[in-house]
């Protein structure tokens, strides 16, 4: 085995001793912080003052903050502060269950438009100035509380339903004549139409704003009146049967104008069925004009047996006008001469244009199409029936015009 020199064992020698004095001298420095660092506020105080950097007084050449930007203070957590609340969890969405759409939910309070005319009995004038509080309203003989209150003078829409058949020459001039006093007091916002029936309707002018379309109506007819007409029959329970179905597809009040005789000869419905239909016309306001006062008033006393079953007819024939306005809350005329047109055709306008309009929610919510009889009564501040006195501080009399009842919406299951 060779042996090793001298020269070796020097060099190993040397090796370890420069090995421990690099540990030496590593264990010995001391601690530097290294670039970007956070150092203390304490330790910064004492390091000397040779070794502080001096700030960068300099600015940037484009401006904005310098290289330096002091010392940033970071808030030291405290250990005993309880930790945040975690957030609330979110509502779950609602799903509709499996198979079912979206529905939507709709409550329906009914409530119940009547429109009251207050006219003096003699002159037929309408009373202004009445309060919420002089109104009493009852339905089946409950009272009911209006929610709503005002006094209405807007445009009308309204339809004219005249006979003319071949009655006589006579009726058809007066139904004319009626006619035309009607369409003189139209105003330019006004909706009319014009029929006309004898064992059937025809149309003469469908609602229109221009009145001078109805006058023109009115002179044809006027043209004919001396030639005969078709019929001779007259079927006025199917007449207004069909015009109140007509009007009913109209939104808001309507008035019916009936200009007639009131005879019925052969329609297909009875008196007790369109007396039935007339109550179940909710926003239709009847006014008749009966066409045979003169007639009447000619032949009124006439002995012999025909003359009394003529009585009777037209007897009969006035109470079934005037039945078919006192249900709808209108007013019913029957002038003897022409010279009553004007005032009869201008109450009419008064009372369709100037109205108490009263609201109230029934406290019957019954949705049982059952018929609810209504009572419109007058009283004072005391409750009392109201008393109303002319400037001679005389009394004076009143009608309160309303429908006497109205058919509760059925529901549909």
């Amino acid at each position: 085995m060779a042996k090793r020199g001298p020269n070796c064992s020097l060099l190993h020698r040397f090796s370890l001793d420069l090995l421990l004095m690099t540990l030496v001298l590593l264990f010995c420095a001391p601690l530097m912080p290294a670039e970007g660092q956070y150092v203390p506020d304490d330790q910064q105080n004492q390091q000397p003052a040779a070794q502080k950097q001096q700030p960068n007084e300099t600015a940037p050449a484009a401006g904005g903050p310098s290289g330096d930007t002091g010392v940033i203070a970071v808030p030291k957590k405290n250990p005993n502060e309880a930790p945040p609340p975690p957030p609330a969890p979110a509502s779950p969405p609602f799903k509709n269950p499996e198979g079912a759409g979206n529905f939507t939910l709709h409550v329906n309070v009914p409530e119940v438009t009547l429109d009251v005319g207050v006219l003096l009995e003699k002159t037929h004038q309408f009373v202004p100035g009445l309060k919420p509080s002089n109104f009493r309203v009852f339905e089946n003989g409950v009272e009911q509380k209006v929610v709503g209150f005002k006094r209405t003078e807007a445009p009308i829409t309204a339809l004219i339903l005249m006979e003319y058949a071949q009655r006589g020459w006579w009726f058809r001039i007066q139904a004319l004549d009626t006619a035309w006093e009607f369409a003189q007091q139209l105003r330019p916002q006004d909706y009319v139409a014009m029929v006309t029936f004898d064992m059937n309707t025809h149309i003469v002018s469908d609602f229109t704003q221009n009145k001078q379309q109805i006058q023109e109506g009115i002179n044809i007819l006027g043209n004919e009146v001396w030639m005969p007409a078709a019929f001779s029959e007259t079927n006025i329970f199917d007449a207004l049967n069909e015009s109140l179905d007509r009007l009913s597809r109209i939104q808001g009040q309507k008035y019916l104008i009936l200009i007639a005789t009131g005879i019925d000869s052969m329609s297909k419905l009875t008196l007790d069925q369109i007396l039935r239909r007339v109550k179940e016309s909710r926003d239709t306001t009847i006014f008749t004009i009966s066409t045979d006062g003169l007639f009447e008033a000619y032949t009124q006393g006439t002995g012999g047996l025909m003359g009394g079953m003529r009585d009777i007819t037209y007897l009969q024939a006035d109470n079934q006008m005037r039945t078919f306005s006192q249900m709808t809350g209108g007013m019913h005329f029957a002038p003897r001469f022409t010279g009553e047109l004007p005032d009869d055709v201008r109450m009419i306008n008064e009372n369709i244009r100037s109205k108490y309009e009263l609201v109230y929610r029934p406290t019957d919510t019954k949705l049982d199409g059952t018929w609810r009889k209504i009572r419109v009564e007058l009283v004072d501040d005391e409750g009392r029936p109201l008393r109303m006195e002319d400037q001679k501080h005389k009394p004076l009399k009143y009608d309160v015009i309303a429908r006497d009842g109205y058919r509760a919406i059925q529901q549909v299951e």
